[in-house]
């Protein structure tokens, strides 16, 4: 029998192959999800509209997105920055949270929950930002020293460390930060303090402005600048950087410290944009899914913007689809699940074609004329 996939003599890296092979696999996921709505009784058709319509068919649906799309794109650009630098880094929720517990500290400022003197105004934003920044950086940090120095197992420390994350914002919120209460959570942070919004009428708040300048920002380090070229290099290969006069490293720590300050920003706009206050169990696996819009993206910056805002139109259009259909909620994780495993498996059509078997003509013997 032969193969149906054919190897290609060189990969296919043309943006119009890469969007068409995407696009393809969203529609088959969104055709198999749809085939489980048969059973319930539910139109795909109808679903699928309810779903955009709740996700970017008004101003104030669009704003919902961004919302959800915010806190992604800045973890899918932390990933980017720590994978491409080589490392294994998956300890995103714990810098999230350490963002946030940052943010809610200065905040707080001048109350007991909170920074003790009370910040003037316009020292307010540059001391939450870096407040927040310097966390997750410092954070990510010593996850990088023990991968980077003592060549220890960043997958497995990193992942581990959100756990001590999670534990360390439980304590804050039961203990040294609670609000007055029974309810392990911090007390609501004053108005002034909050993320403003774009616009009136929309609940995206200027998270999404951060979360943009960091793109472009960070497409461009990569892009256009020797550190960035260095991070590369580095991540590809360590022995040829070293050899080319890279401090590897350097490099590394660098790509960890940004990318865990990253993350936290992401943990920022979370509190101070939507939240409001600090609480236990905020971060919903934010963290995981950030990763996985970084995959979609095929660690490219400019896509993750367009992937976080699909991501976060499901989150938002799912839940609508769920409540306006009765479909069960079973159905729209299994959306989500089919589009990332069938775009990621769709990568495989960059480095194969497909080769359909040829039916064989038989062919009589020639035979010859009587004479």
């Amino acid at each position: 029998m032969k193969r149906l996939l054919e190897r290609r003599l060189a990969p296919v890296d043309s943006p119009a192959a890469i969007v068409a092979i995407t696009v393809g696999a969203m529609l088959v996921a969104f055709i198999l999800a749809g085939l489980l709505f048969m059973p319930f009784g539910g139109n795909p058709l109808t679903a699928y509209g309810f779903l955009f319509r709740a996700a970017f068919g008004s101003v104030r649906a669009l704003g919902l997105t961004l919302v959800q799309g915010t806190p992604l794109t800045l973890i899918a650009l932390a990933t980017i920055v720590i994978w491409r630098a080589g490392l294994g880094y998956i300890g995103f929720e714990g810098c999230f949270l350490m963002g946030a517990a940052a943010s809610s500290w200065i905040a707080l400022a001048g109350t007991p929950q909170g920074f003790p003197l009370l910040l003037p105004h316009w020292l307010y934003w540059p001391s939450v930002l870096v407040a927040a920044f310097v966390a997750g950086a410092l954070w990510a940090g010593w996850v990088g020293v023990l991968r980077v120095r003592f060549g220890g197992n960043d997958v497995l420390i990193s992942l581990m460390a959100n756990y001590v994350a999670i534990f360390l914002v439980q304590y804050w919120v039961s203990g040294p930060m609670r609000a007055p209460g029974d309810l392990p959570q911090t007390p609501r942070l004053p108005t002034e303090s909050w993320l403003p919004y774009l616009m009136s009428g929309m609940r995206a708040h200027w998270g999404a402005a951060i979360a943009l300048f960091a793109t472009l920002w960070v497409w461009w380090l990569i892009r256009a600048t020797p550190a960035g070229y260095e991070i590369i290099v580095s991540g590809l290969n360590p022995k040829a950087a070293r050899y080319g006069g890279i401090n590897v490293g350097k490099r590394q720590m660098s790509a960890v410290l940004l990318g865990g300050g990253l993350a936290a920003l992401a943990g920022l706009c979370a509190v101070l944009g939507v939240q409001h206050r600090l609480m236990d169990g905020m971060s919903g696996g934010v963290g995981f899914i950030g990763v996985v819009v970084a995959l979609l993206a095929r660690l490219n910056p400019l896509l993750v913007i367009p992937t976080a805002l699909l991501y976060g139109g499901l989150e938002v259009g799912g839940s609508a689809m769920q409540r306006q259909t009765g479909l069960p909620t079973s159905v729209v994780l299994i959306l989500q699940s089919l589009l990332v495993l069938l775009i990621i498996a769709g990568d495989v059509l960059r480095y194969y074609r497909l080769r359909w078997p040829r039916q064989k003509t038989v062919q009589t013997p020639l035979t010859e004329e009587p004479s």
